[in-house]
């Protein structure tokens, strides 16, 4: 499994286009779609989206790549990046100086607007607490990588 940079640039820049203007999305719910629509796709078609590797933080979900990936975006002009009050906290938005063109199959967009109707109106709390119950999250370790394997141990709970 190879990180496919390309696909994951667009997909970030896809994820700030649809959700941005909703107040509680920063860098946190971001980061937390991002896993959930690469997870999720894997559960489907057993393959990543990506290929991101996703580590299991005390603050949420850290993507590998997301801090190089949004800093070349800065530097190209693509976004740029805000740190704003919200509520009693600190929120990191990113925003876009630019309209991205999705390259997205169907079923990756299936997948990708799923998570965007499930998640993004979620404030960086709510989704982490969410994230918490995911199986793949709850039986790694903090500092680890998340193997996206452990997905379907929630498929297979069920049964």
């Amino acid at each position: 499994m190879r990180f496919d940079r390309e696909k994951y640039t667009d997909l970030i820049l896809y994820l700030l286009s649809q959700c941005n203007s909703k107040p509680g999305f920063g860098k946190t719910v971001l980061c937390s779609i991002l896993y959930f629509i690469d997870f999720d796709y894997y559960s489907h078609y057993g393959e990543l989206i990506t290929n991101e590797t996703y580590i299991k933080s005390k603050r949420g979900i850290k993507p590998q790549h997301f801090k190089e990936v949004c800093e070349e975006l800065i530097s190209k002009k693509f976004l740029f990046f805000r740190k704003e009050p919200y509520y009693n906290r600190t929120i990191y938005k990113y925003y876009l100086i630019i309209i991205p063109t999705p390259k997205f199959t169907s079923k990756e967009l299936e997948i990708i607007n799923y998570a965007i109707d499930k998640f993004s109106d979620k404030n960086a709390t709510t989704i982490t607490q969410y994230a918490k119950k995911d199986p793949s999250i709850s039986i790694t370790d903090f500092g680890e990588k998340i193997d996206c394997r452990h997905v379907l141990s929630k498929f297979n709970s069920n049964k």
